[in-house]
């Protein structure tokens, strides 16, 4: 009897594409992308083994047109074990989780039975017997082979370093499952294979540096800022032939981290024969920001070097498979010489269960890791973080560059217990770069009711105020709208009307004309404006150095006339979290009032910080557990990655229609072939929403799916366009009171 993995247009199967086909292939594939960290073997044995049950009379009537479900996965899992014994069990959580997800050892998680159970004689008894010709088709060896590793000392990290590894091999199962059936199905349609070629490293070196020497051709005077970005680049660049590792570019604001973290990247990636560079931003609001510069580095090679990875939707959702694999493919493949990413993404993806998630992450072996404003790394799961970054470092081929003006305290010798060792700096001598960037007087003004920040607004004419949160901001600004100039910028905009705005304080604050700026936080992720004076609420010390970066910028005033004004707000008490972080920033205060935004008055900061933390810096247990489960490898990897979750407010993408281009994307949104395309222009115009407030939305009728036929509930827009404000964004506080003819489409 011939057996058969996928079936073809002809009833008899004539088209079909063998089983024995379809694994070999399949463990290629993977063999070839498990090659970056040394654990081919294992990659191309679960390759052969992962649709071993589909050799069985049952499966095949499955591909006849039988209904009858068939688990085709456990087979292979099952093989493993009982030939390699606990080593099997690694790649049998790869096998049986190939279409479902990695499951929990031990106990089943939400709608997926533990591998334990699926291992069990019980269990083995529902499933199909097997043809025992699988036996001539498929070669396995008889003992596993050992890949080269660097253990952990520690037995938290070991079992991390174990739970990481199956992940890996699984991203290259997952890949190569996929990448082969798309090919067998494509070939069946006639659909021509087209091979793109991408950007090399080298030729990106090439147009980076084009555009860096027309930055040169601009004469810098001596001190300028100018001068000193030039100096920073050039000295980082001499470091890109160390050893692969980890990094630090720890560069005042204003000082040219992008450009110069990524010329540092080209060269040490060539250098080590790396093959990409995975660029990781803090936030969803600045990633088409940040990808837009290195698009533009990059010249006419820009749109073909970079890819952005979108989070906003979800391609799970999509109703037809044909849809899904069309937006995975333009979303979450990592394949071309730049990806660019946020924290949320990169680092999930890294503890996740789910195939979506970790298809990509073989990826990120042989890579140059630019982690972003690294400070902001969330604290509560901040040591799985750094085991993972150190992990990437040790295992898989990468370097990671801790990229901030404000460097966390996060090494060994900076008595961070388990903290980075042999963290190289790339930038001459951060303190004395420090002293000749300061270009602003950081003041305490002390507790200040909103009637003084109104007046404070009132008698500054070109002012930069920004709150802990977005009715604050929303106050101030009504309260001060009637003054010339007066704008407000918060994420309840989308992506192109913050855009906007932002154009307009630019050209206010270079023709000297009014621009008052009433905002939350996110003016702080990299927001390239300068103003003479900042006011900013009491917060964390890196927050109050982001928010003196959008002062002075570039160096045209004196730091006297610069002011950077802290101050208390007793009508807005901020959230626990913030207020322990600022009562950390006031301490630093009282000891380095003379330069509060000094590198050891930051060091001095995050100690206190990272002391008062404790253990809530890994506060689900994360790496205990992995040394808790290392034992037996019974890893818990659905609930590691329900628990590893960096945003716990869970949020819901709305599109706005804010413009005529707007429109026409949501229009033809239904009618695409392919829709990544038009998905990626879609997220300028996206305002994210809590959920609890999304189903109000939805059940107010403000808000509608797009097409729910075709594109299943992926895709909303808002309807209601008077909850859109053209001066302060999205409204969703009391949908339901919205009069009754503002809900027509």
């Amino acid at each position: 009897m011939a057996y058969f993995a996928h079936s073809g247009i002809a009833e008899d199967l004539s088209d079909g594409q063998r089983l024995a086909d379809h694994l070999h292939a399949v463990a290629k594939l993977a063999r070839e992308s498990a090659t970056w960290f040394g654990w081919q073997d294992w990659a191309y044995i679960a390759g052969l083994l992962h649709d071993l049950g589909k050799y069985c009379p049952e499966f095949q009537a499955r591909l006849h047109g039988s209904l009858k479900r068939v688990d085709h996965a456990t087979a292979g899992a099952k093989q493993s074990v009982e030939r390699w014994g606990k080593s099997g069990k690694l790649l049998a959580y790869c096998i049986a989780g190939h279409h479902t997800g990695l499951a929990n050892g031990r106990e089943g998680g939400q709608d997926r039975y533990a591998l334990d159970k699926r291992l069990s004689t019980e269990y083995g008894k529902q499933l199909p017997v097997l043809d025992p010709v699988w036996q001539e088709e498929l070669s396995l060896p008889e003992h596993l082979p050992m890949a080269e590793f660097i253990w952990h000392q520690s037995p938290a990290q070991a079992g991390l370093q174990l739970a990481l590894l199956t992940r890996m091999i699984f991203s290259c199962l997952i890949d190569a499952d996929r990448t082969d059936t798309r090919r067998h199905y494509d070939k069946l349609d006639g659909k021509q294979v087209t091979t793109h070629s991408l950007p090399t490293l080298e030729q990106l070196r090439e147009a980076l540096d084009a555009t860096l020497d027309c930055f040169k051709a601009v004469p810098a005077p001596e001190g300028s800022v100018n001068q000193l970005r030039q100096e920073i680049l050039g000295h980082a660049r001499s470091q890109a032939l160390q050893k692969p590792g980890l990094f630090s570019l720890t560069v005042p604001t204003g000082g040219g981290k992008t450009y110069t973290s990524m010329a540092f990247a080209l060269d040490h990636a060539i250098a080590h024969g790396m093959r990409r560079v995975i660029y990781v931003i803090p936030f969803t609001s600045i990633i088409e920001q940040n990808a837009k510069v290195l698009r533009e580095a990059f010249g006419p090679l820009g749109d073909d070097a970079v890819l952005e990875h979108h989070s906003a939707f979800d391609a799970s959702k999509l109703p037809t498979q044909t849809a899904r694999d069309h937006l995975k493919q333009a979303m979450e493949s990592w394949n071309k010489p730049v990806v660019v990413t946020t924290a949320v993404q990169f680092f999930e993806s890294l503890f996740s269960d789910r195939p979506s998630q970790c298809r990509k992450l073989h990826n990120i072996a042989g890579s140059v890791v630019i982690l972003d404003e690294a400070q902001v790394l969330p604290l509560k799961l901040l040591r799985p973080i750094m085991a993972v970054i150190d992990e990437l470092a040790r295992n898989y081929k990468c370097s990671v560059v801790l990229c901030t003006a404000t460097q966390p305290a996060l090494k060994k010798d900076q008595g961070f217990i388990n903290g980075f060792d042999g963290v190289r700096e790339i930038v001459p001598v951060p303190e004395a770069l420090f002293k000749k960037f300061k270009r602003t007087e950081v003041k305490s003004i002390g507790l200040q009711q909103d009637e003084d920040l109104v007046r404070h607004l009132t008698e500054r004419e070109q002012v930069l105020m920004i709150v802990n949160n977005r009715r604050h901001a929303r106050a101030l600004y009504d309260a001060v709208a009637h003054l010339p100039e007066a704008m407000h910028l918060t994420t309840l905009m989308c992506a192109r009307h913050r855009s906007q705005v932002l154009a307009r304080v630019r050209l206010n604050l270079r023709d000297g004309k009014p621009c008052r700026l009433i905002s939350t936080s996110l003016i702080e992720a990299g927001v390239d404006v300068d103003f003479p004076c900042v006011m900013r609420a009491e917060a964390g010390l890196d927050s109050i150095a982001q928010a003196a970066g959008r002062c002075n910028r570039e160096g045209r005033r004196s730091p006297e006339q610069s002011e950077v004004l802290v101050f208390q707000s007793p009508e807005w008490k901020a959230p626990p979290e913030l207020d322990q972080l600022a009562g950390n920033m006031r301490e630093v205060m009282r000891n380095h009032a003379g330069d509060l935004l000094a590198p050891e008055a930051l060091t001095m900061y995050f100690k206190g910080v990272y002391w008062a933390q404790g253990a809530e810096l890994d506060s689900k247990r994360l790496l205990e557990i992995h040394r808790e489960h290392a034992r037996d490898f019974s890893f818990p990897f659905q609930d590691i990655a329900r628990d590893f979750c960096m945003i716990e407010a869970h949020m819901k993408p709305v599109i706005v229609p804010f413009d005529d281009e707007a429109r026409e994307l949501i229009d033809a949104l239904p009618h695409a072939e392919h829709i990544g395309g038009i998905a990626r222009k879609l997220q300028q115009y996206l305002v994210q929403v809590p959920e609890k407030s999304f189903a109000e939305l939805v059940k107010s009728g403000s808000v509608q799916a797009i097409a729910p036929e075709v594109l299943g509930d992926q895709f909303w827009r808002l309807v209601n366009e008077s909850l859109y404000d053209a001066e302060a964004g999205l409204s969703f506080d009391n949908p339901f009171y919205i009069k009754a003819e503002n809900l027509a489409i």
